[in-house]
């Protein structure tokens, strides 16, 4: 998650590079940023939160079963 002054560098941060690259007046920019949770979320069939969760380790000591 963002914290309020980064989403304001990254509110002003794109304005401007629509001013400058598209000639936009600052006014007519409008920013929406949308920060969903990784349980809202999905790619390759599964949920991003399940995806990027720690996964047990084998423990290197451990002897195998047979």
């Amino acid at each position: 998650t963002a914290t309020k002054d980064q989403k304001a560098g990254i509110v002003a941060d794109v304005t401007q590079s629509l001013v400058e690259r598209l000639g936009k007046k600052p006014g007519a920019v409008q920013i929406v940023i949308e920060e969903v949770s990784t349980e809202n979320y999905g790619a390759g069939g599964q949920l991003l939160a399940d995806r990027d969760a720690p996964q047990p380790r084998e423990d290197a000591h451990a002897v195998p079963s047979q």
